[in-house]
């Protein structure tokens, strides 16, 4: 079960190679290992694991888990939704989300501790899967098959699966045509706080160019998000967390008990980015998954969802075509590329409407929200949470 966490070999061949050892990259090994190859993941920090933040679990990233053998592992240490929708910076209700009826429908949605995700992903690699300290410094194509670089030397492969992020080493040199990502206006803190006692429910809270988000956690502490416009770069020379409490320390219960009780170390500050649409995920033997092909704004909770769905798919379409990785990773590249780009241009819209700033607008914006019915809101969610893992006959028609 449990895998090492070891360096790669030195002139090292395997099937497939999969460059970032986050979310997206240990859900492709696993799906991959799963289907007998042999697989590297290649990590370039000193150890693999995750910051210290939360994650929305939808029932399609779910039923990716499931596929990948960890679904029940995983809801086992997640705590499921019960209260979800919308409310001003006084606490008013804007918008209520019907989680029973929601889960009725497509599944229950649970948060995790993105560390906590990352263990139980890494627990079910086979042993020797996981090469950490390996920073990537070179990538080829070679024939039918790929050639990497990194500190230990040089591997090879049939397949290279580059799982490196928004700022893809591997992008960037075999896609060296790709456009750059792009900052989408706003910043985002995040943090865990433990204040002893586990809240009741969560839910996003929006403002006038701003918004705060509420999750708990199965552990007892709450996953905390603060979204601001601000010029892209700055950072508070004050310290982030006096910087938050400045802007929402004023905002309904139970933000400013929150604020209070965490931790300056706790908080991640990030500019929100986005990679515009991509004309093709897939160049030789190699392609592009989760953030690395189609890093999207966090407004519908979906980036590690997809980038799981990427994983599923990607081992799916080599399963339904034996001996053919071109023809494996055309079909890839057919099913994931038009979901996922219009999944993130609908997560883009809808950040530019949270993050309206002028009062008619954001009264405007309100008044539509509480008058918006709730099943119109789950109708609208059924395109990006009915996903079900692929089968055989629909990767294998053309």
């Amino acid at each position: 079960m449990g895998s090492g966490s070891g360096r790669a070999d030195g002139a090292g061949t395997c099937s497939a190679i999969v460059v970032g050892g986050g979310i997206g990259g240990l859900a492709a090994g696993l799906a991959l290992s799963r289907g007998g190859r042999k697989v590297k993941v290649l990590e370039r920090a000193a150890a693999f694991g995750e910051v210290g933040a939360g994650l929305s679990l939808w029932p399609n990233g779910l039923r990716a888990l499931d596929a990948l053998g960890v679904g029940d592992q995983v809801r086992e240490q997640a705590l499921a939704e019960t209260q979800a929708g919308i409310r001003n910076s006084s606490g008013r209700w804007l918008s209520r989300t019907d989680t029973e009826e929601l889960a009725r429908r497509f599944g229950h949605v649970v948060m995790i501790h993105r560390a906590r995700l990352s263990e139980i992903l890494r627990a079910a690699l086979p042993p020797g899967v996981l090469c950490a300290d390996t920073e990537v410094t070179r990538v080829a194509l070679r024939g039918r098959g790929v050639e990497v670089g990194h500190r230990a030397g040089v591997s090879r492969a049939g397949l290279l699966v580059a799982a490196d992020g928004i700022g893809s080493t591997v992008r960037r040199s075999l896609w060296p045509q790709a456009p750059q990502s792009r900052y989408a206006g706003y910043t985002a803190w995040r943090l865990v706080v433990d204040t002893g006692q586990r809240l009741p429910a969560g839910g996003e809270s929006w403002g006038r160019g701003e918004r705060v988000g509420i999750a708990p956690l199965a552990d007892g502490s709450t996953y905390l998000f603060c979204v601001a416009d601000t010029p892209a770069g700055q950072r508070n020379p004050g310290g982030e967390l006096t910087e938050i409490r400045r802007r929402f320390g004023h905002w309904h219960d139970p933000i400013p008990r929150l604020l209070a009780a965490a931790d300056e170390e706790a908080v991640l500050r990030h500019d929100i980015r986005a990679l515009p649409p991509l004309a093709s995920f897939v160049t030789g033997r190699a392609v592009l998954l989760g953030d690395a092909a189609h890093a999207m704004t966090p407004n519908l909770g979906q980036g590690a969802n997809q980038a799981l769905e990427d994983a599923v798919t990607l081992a799916a379409c080599l399963d339904a075509h034996p001996g053919d990785t071109e023809a494996a990773l055309t079909a890839y590249d057919r099913h994931r590329r038009p979901r996922t780009q219009w999944i993130a241009r609908r997560s883009h819209r809808i950040g530019s409407v949270a993050q309206w700033n002028s009062a008619p607008a954001t009264a405007l914006r309100d008044l539509l929200l509480r008058r918006t019915p709730g099943s119109a809101v789950l109708n609208s969610l059924a395109p990006v949470l009915d996903w079900q893992p692929p089968g055989r006959e629909e990767l294998t028609t053309r």
